[in-house]
């Protein structure tokens, strides 16, 4: 079974409202999978599903090749957006307490209680009541539970949040670990830039329905639309200038006469560079000629803008 978790065709209403409308997922093992999508979208629902917190109407879910059953949720961990840790316990009583609850023993809980909490440098916090620490602080503990029980499925929801710069690096990289040690792994963001660095796959849910899903490098190939960026220099480039916007469709440009160069942004009709590219080599010295290929961001922004436009 190469498929960690698969929702079929999963529906849900709240009254009147449809959260999900028949969203089909298939959530491959030891992946980063970006769950994307505006807020208000049906991601928390779904995410909330899965976690057998509430039900689907229709559909159904498997995990690792079994329908979902509460069984399953002893190997999933959840780090919801919204943290929930008791301000007046000590931290490690109340880390201890809640890796108790996810079935571990109150000796193995506190053998790897010490292992995360060295790593994190953060040992001297034990005793620190959670009202003491900062957000960022508060954070950290909360991650540290829910991969304390070495789930199967993590499933993180805006885990940089509260986290300074170095701080969201150190999670980062603990994440990219968890998955080369083979847990597989849901990731929901706003962060795009997240995306980028650490999701093979990614699924964009919105106004209750999936729009798209894959991996994001195929999904990136789909939506680039030959647009290159040029870098070359020549002796006339004031005179080359109005020749490229006459024989190709030019987006933009740059030009720096004292040092005769030039960079321009450039939309061909096809996949085929090769009659630029030879009408170029007769006429300048290239630097660079590089295909633009969108951003996560950049293809978020236009599935959502064509979905609504259509509507």
């Amino acid at each position: 079974m190469n498929n960690i978790l698969v929702t079929k065709e999963v529906t849900k209403h709240f009254g009147n409202h449809v959260a999900l409308n028949k969203v089909s997922l298939e959530i491959p093992k030891n992946s980063i999978y970006g769950l994307l999508g505006p807020n208000g979208a049906g991601k928390t629902t779904l995410i909330r599903i899965i976690n057998q917190i509430t039900y689907p109407d229709m559909g159904e879910v498997y995990f690792d090749g079994e329908l979902l059953k509460p069984k399953h949720i002893s190997t999933i961990g959840y780090l919801p957006e919204e943290r929930g840790l008791y301000k007046g316990m000590k931290v490690g009583e109340q880390a201890l307490y809640l890796a108790q609850l996810k079935g571990l023993t109150k000796v193995e809980a506190k053998k790897r209680l010490k292992y995360w909490f060295e790593k994190l440098e953060i040992g001297d916090w034990w005793n620190k009541k959670v009202q003491e620490l900062s957000k960022g602080m508060a954070q950290k503990i909360q991650f540290i539970v829910t991969v304390l029980h070495e789930p199967k499925l993590l499933i993180f929801d805006e885990p940089f949040s509260g986290f300074d710069p170095i701080n969201a690096n150190i999670i980062k990289d603990e994440i990219i670990n968890l998955k080369e040690n083979g847990t597989s792994i849901i990731f929901s963001t706003h962060r795009m830039e997240s995306v980028e660095e650490l999701c093979e796959y990614i699924a964009l849910i919105h106004q209750s329905e999936k729009l798209l899903d894959g991996k994001l490098a195929d999904i990136k190939k789909t939506y680039k639309n030959n647009v290159f960026k040029v870098g070359l220099t020549a002796d006339n480039v004031d005179e080359l200038l109005p020749i490229l916007s006459d024989k190709f469709n030019l987006i933009a440009s740059e030009i720096d006469p004292k040092e005769n160069h030039l960079d321009f942004t450039i939309q061909l009709p096809s996949n085929d560079s090769g009659e630029i590219l030879s009408f170029l080599a007769k006429r300048s010295k290239i630097h660079q000629f590089v295909e633009i290929i969108p951003s996560a961001n950049e293809i978020f922004i236009q599935t959502i803008q064509d979905k609504d436009a259509n509507e």
